[in-house]
């Protein structure tokens, strides 16, 4: 098991000759999460490769695409200039699908003065982290990941299924926590968990969530940027591995009409660096003020965050009453009808779960974002509103509705610009506004249904 928080290159060469790898996939994480980069022969990876790529790469659309104009060019400069990637060494990982013996290597993106980019979304969630740094804390987090097994779709304009299982049956009704609908799929999770361990992912429970066909996996509480980084792997080898099994897998927040969304709920605490204390507690046990400062940050900064926690038309599918998925900025204890949540735990290990978070969400840009709110909420000494301790979902919407709202709120909250970064937020705005253009450029089934002959 390597010690990747101490991994250099130096150790990385090793590793991979160790391995006998012959080819590495230099990876960058985008705006979206997919993995972008190149592939090189094993010789030419080298600590002072100097590999480069276009500025834009990292932030693009989800189609493809950067703006053809606006505020998102006083940042990206027109002239397509390069960024320049550096390997994390300790992000290394074999690929485990791949013929050849192939390793994966995400990188950090500079500019060629060495700052690194601000809108690529690794920088984003180390400039958070800095900052807790700062203040002398470790902030520790654990995701819970779901995501849907569907049946093979070629036609966007059909619908999703839930695929067939061992018995040759697809799902029809609710199934939460049933562990024979899980071994359904056994075959597909045995490389699941085989590829993980390759990987080195530390994932933990699997259990299958409401929906036809929905699965949950949980991490280990860990420092945020390995986290992010373990979700961005884990996304890629779950749609790879169901590939092979006849079937797709999708983190899509709303995949199947009628059914619950996809979350990614986020557990946090912050550690204090030198003494290892958890500053949620007191010494006595009881909740600390900066316990209830990190939940008054998420409640007056999360409405905000909402381009980031639900960053597609689609994410806004999932946020409806009495689906599994909140709908307003309540906390409570051991209450999962509210957006923010604190499990029973001890005191070394309370927590705060950010409910709200979509599946389809970037990790990186996610967990900087509820990291930014806790952290204002504790600078700024935000209080929190009263515990609900009923049913959060009996109260008013306290979320943005749709993308165009979050996207405006995410603009108006100059607090946030300063914890994320105004060129983050300006690409980010850009390409969201981008994105939604382009979906309002289509005609759904529901409009041809209800309006062609009716209005």
């Amino acid at each position: 098991m390597v010690v990747r928080d101490q991994f250099t290159f130096s150790e990385l060469e090793q590793w991979l000759n160790e391995r006998r790898v012959t080819e590495i996939e230099c990876l960058v994480p985008d705006l979206t999460g997919v993995a972008r980069g190149k592939i090189l022969p094993r010789e030419k990876f080298t600590e002072d490769r100097g590999m480069r790529l276009p500025e834009a790469v990292v932030a693009m659309s989800v189609t493809g695409e950067p703006p053809p104009e606006g505020p998102y060019f006083d940042v990206i400069v027109p002239m397509d200039r390069d960024m320049h990637l550096r390997p994390d060494p300790t992000t290394v990982r074999i690929v485990p699908w791949a013929s050849d013996p192939t390793a994966q290597v995400i990188h950090d993106c500079f500019d060629r003065d060495g700052r690194m980019i601000p809108f690529a979304p690794r920088s984003v969630l180390r400039r958070v982290c800095d900052l807790y740094t700062a203040e002398g804390w470790d902030p520790v987090v654990a995701p819970e990941i779901e995501f849907y097994l569907v049946a093979r779709n070629t036609d966007p304009d059909i619908p999703l299924k839930p695929p067939f299982g061992r018995s040759g049956r697809a799902e029809t009704s609710r199934q939460a926590y049933s562990i024979d609908a899980v071994n359904e799929f056994d075959p597909l999770f045995e490389d699941v968990y085989d590829y993980c361990d390759k990987m080195e992912l530390n994932v933990d429970t699997l259990i299958h969530e409401i929906g036809a066909g929905q699965m949950e996996i949980n991490f280990f509480h860990a420092h945020p940027l390995g986290l992010a980084d373990e979700v961005f792997f884990f996304k890629r080898t779950v749609r790879e591995v169901a590939l092979r099994h006849d079937m797709y897998a999708t983190f899509m927040a709303k995949p199947i009409a009628g059914e619950p969304g996809s979350a990614m709920h986020v557990h946090q605490s912050v550690m204090e660096k030198d003494s290892g204390r958890n500053i949620f507690s007191n010494a006595d046990g009881t909740p600390s003020k900066d316990f209830y400062w990190y939940i008054g940050g998420l409640q007056k900064y999360l409405p905000a965050c909402m381009a980031l926690f639900a960053p597609y038309v689609n994410s806004y599918r999932r946020l409806a009453r009495y689906t599994a998925a909140p709908i307003n900025i309540q906390w409570g204890t051991d209450n999962r009808t509210v957006g923010i949540r604190s499990p029973v735990a001890a005191p070394s290990a309370r927590r705060i779960e950010n409910r709200v978070i979509g599946a389809d969400a970037n990790p990186y840009v996610a967990l900087a974002a509820t990291l930014a709110c806790g952290y204002l909420g504790i600078k700024n000494k935000v209080e929190p509103g009263p515990e609900c301790k009923g049913d959060a979902y009996l109260g008013e919407y306290a979320l943005p509705r749709s993308l165009i709202e979050a996207l405006a709120a995410l603009r108006a909250e100059h607090d946030l610009h300063a914890v994320l970064g105004e060129s983050f937020v300006t690409v980010y705005t850009e390409i969201k506004e981008l994105e939604h253009a382009e979906f309002m450029k289509v005609i759904s089934p529901w409009e041809r249904e209800h309006l062609l002959l009716h209005v």
